[in-house]
C-alpha cells in the first residue's frame, strides 16, 4: 500500500475514533446546582437540540429547582419527563418552566423527553 493510502485510512480511523468517543464515551462532569436563599438548589437548563447541561449535581434532601427554558419548536423537547420522580411537565416555547423536586435518597436519576430522544441526568449525592 502506498504512503497517501496508508495515511488516508489512519486519518479516517482517528476519524471514527474521535466521533465514537464525542457520542459515546465523553463523560460530562455536570453543572452544581446554586443553593438560593430559600434553600432550593435551582440549575437553569437550554433545550436547544438537547439539555445544556446535560448533567446537574444537587444535594439529596433538599428540595431542587429545575428552570427549563426551551428555545425551539421540535414536539420531541415539548415535555420533560423524570419517571423516577412520576413527574412530566410541558414546556411551552420561549418560555421558562420550573420542575420542583425533593430526592431524599443519593442516586443518578434520569430525565428526558417522551421519545428518548433528548436526555440528561440528576445526581444527587
Amino acid at each position: 500500500m502506498s504512503t497517501d493510502r496508508w495515511m488516508v485510512t489512519l486519518f479516517g480511523l482517528a476519524l471514527v475514533g474521535l466521533v465514537a468517543w464525542f457520542f459515546w464515551l465523553k463523560k460530562s462532569k455536570g453543572a452544581a446546582a446554586v443553593t438560593t436563599s430559600s434553600g432550593a438548589q435551582e440549575a437553569m437548563i437550554l433545550v436547544k437540540g438537547g439539555y445544556t447541561p446535560d448533567v446537574i449535581v444537587v444535594q439529596h434532601g433538599k428540595p431542587v429547582r429545575l428552570m427549563f427554558r426551551r428555545e425551539e419548536t421540535s414536539t420531541c423537547s415539548d415535555t420533560v419527563v423524570f419517571a423516577d420522580f412520576n413527574k412530566s411537565v410541558k414546556l411551552p416555547t420561549g418560555e421558562t418552566v420550573a420542575v420542583e423536586l425533593l430526592p431524599e435518597k443519593p442516586g443518578t436519576y434520569d430525565f428526558g423527553c417522551m421519545m428518548g430522544m433528548f436526555r440528561g441526568k440528576l445526581v444527587v449525592e
